[in-house]
């Protein structure tokens, strides 16, 4: 996805306005959400988060509702939809069929959160722009302020966090090798120079 969305002139970031609960839950299937509380016995009738196959259901929705468009003009990851254009004027017309898509099939967006004709954005964690796909710097702060792991657990959270970004360091798994060689069984946890060293 974020290929795609890489090297367009101008961005349209939409949000779907309370996702799950767009989507219906066919009468047959409602008794499935039943729940007790101490005001009675309930069902609901549209989709809420929690269940276990809502985000696989609601990306599903969302690709239907916009399978036309797909690849072409917009890119959907569940509730957050990006809309882009190699020019200013191109973006607009999409922006203006995926609109017009919303009102056919009655799906609410959250206007607030709604970015319209940027020049970059952050999707995924990335930021894509008309350079390509960039490191979010505020991601990066985070992950260089963490402190130094003290044991096997918060080794593998810590290489967790930075091979997020392993498409951006060049041979990742050699500079990560001290660390990793932690989660070995049977060695001891020695956070050494080496460890510190990345």
């Amino acid at each position: 996805m974020l290929e795609r969305l890489a090297g367009k002139s101008h961005y349209c970031f939409l949000d779907g306005f309370s996702g799950y609960m767009q989507i219906t839950i066919a009468p047959e299937d409602q008794e499935k959400t039943t729940f007790t509380c101490p005001f009675g016995t309930f069902s609901y009738r549209r989709m809420p988060f929690g269940l276990c196959n809502a985000p696989g259901t609601f990306q599903r929705c969302m690709i239907s509702i916009f399978i036309d468009f797909l690849e072409i003009c917009i890119e959907v990851f569940m509730d957050d939809f990006t809309v882009y254009g190699s020019s200013f004027d191109g973006c607009l017309d999409s922006l203006e069929k995926v609109l017009n898509r919303c009102i056919e099939t009655n799906l609410v967006l959250n206007f607030e959160k709604c970015h319209f004709m940027v020049e970059q954005g952050i999707v995924l964690g990335h930021i894509i722009s008309n350079k390509g796909i960039e490191v979010d710097p505020a991601k990066i702060s985070v992950i260089s302020q963490l402190p130094y792991p003290s044991c096997v657990r918060e080794v593998r959270s810590f290489l967790g966090h930075a091979g997020f970004y392993r498409r951006f360091i060049r041979d990742f798994s050699k500079v990560t090798l001290p660390l990793s060689n932690l989660l070995q069984k049977e060695v001891e946890f020695d956070f050494n120079d080496r460890c510190k060293g990345f």
